[in-house]
């Protein structure tokens, strides 16, 4: 799968992919890049059935490690022993920690956010409700459709995450630019943990959200058991979406590990 992807930077500089969360897309980066991009030739992905990347039936870590590696191939001369700067948010990260397992000769170094490797139960299923109840056909503006979501129960900064995957086509039609079916029927697959036999010993950082329960003092261990070498930070009064929470901040920390 040939994934959309944006770039930043001088081509000549060291190379740092990333890689967005569930239900997000390049565009989540895009602030923070600006700055990495002093220093880094940056490129965001939209994973596939997100952003502008292709839509599939098939949804999983294993694909979405596979579409990453085929963007590897394409972009990179894999002959001249190019390795790459990872970073990944929440399933982003996932897909990371799993491509850094299979492919650990491509990763220079990696960056979790605010992820863990192991299984996170279905918890996503409010607001994937709240995205299949609206009714695509009969809102009259985006302030119609927070308002929907506002009704749903969604607080103020998932509603505006959420609203960044609504546009309009040229036919003046809105429609997701995530593929909700796919993702609403699999969503399982998003809490599945890294196989037991997957390890990385190169450099790794995990940056955890100090408000956010997605990494907790009990995964630390099984952390030290995929990744020997990673150094676990938490970011003060951050949640789940700690880049846009506290983008300085998440800014410094990846400076100092890059």
């Amino acid at each position: 799968m040939e994934l959309f992807y944006k770039e930043l930077g001088q081509t000549n500089s060291p190379k740092l992919v990333i890689l967005h969360g569930l239900l997000g897309s390049s565009d989540n980066w895009l602030t923070i890049s600006k700055q990495i991009a002093e220093k880094y030739h940056v490129f965001l992905i939209d994973q596939r059935n997100h952003g502008q990347s292709p839509h599939a039936e098939d949804w999983n870590y294993e694909v979405m490690v596979q579409d990453l590696w085929e963007f590897f191939e394409k972009t990179f001369t894999f002959s001249q022993n190019i390795k790459i700067n990872l970073i990944g948010h929440s399933m982003g990260g996932k897909t990371a920690m799993l491509f850094a397992g299979k492919y650990p000769d491509l990763v220079e170094k990696l960056i979790i956010v605010d992820i863990s490797p192991r299984y996170y139960p279905p918890h996503h299923q409010s607001i994937l409700d709240a995205m299949q109840s609206l009714d695509l056909k009969n809102i009259p503006s985006r302030k119609d459709a927070e308002l929907h979501f506002e009704n749903a129960g969604l607080d103020v900064g998932t509603r505006q995450f959420i609203l960044k995957n609504l546009y309009r086509t040229p036919e003046n039609i809105w429609i997701w630019r995530v593929n909700l079916p796919v993702i609403a029927k699999k969503i399982e697959n998003v809490g599945e943990a890294l196989p037991e036999n997957m390890f990385f010993l190169g450099k790794t950082l995990f940056i955890k959200g100090e408000k956010s329960n997605y990494i907790q003092e009990s995964d630390h261990s099984l952390i030290k058991t995929h990744f020997p070498n990673a150094k676990i930070v938490t970011i003060p009064q951050a949640g789940h979406w700690v880049h846009a929470e506290k983008p300085q901040e998440t800014l410094l920390m990846i400076n100092d590990e890059l």
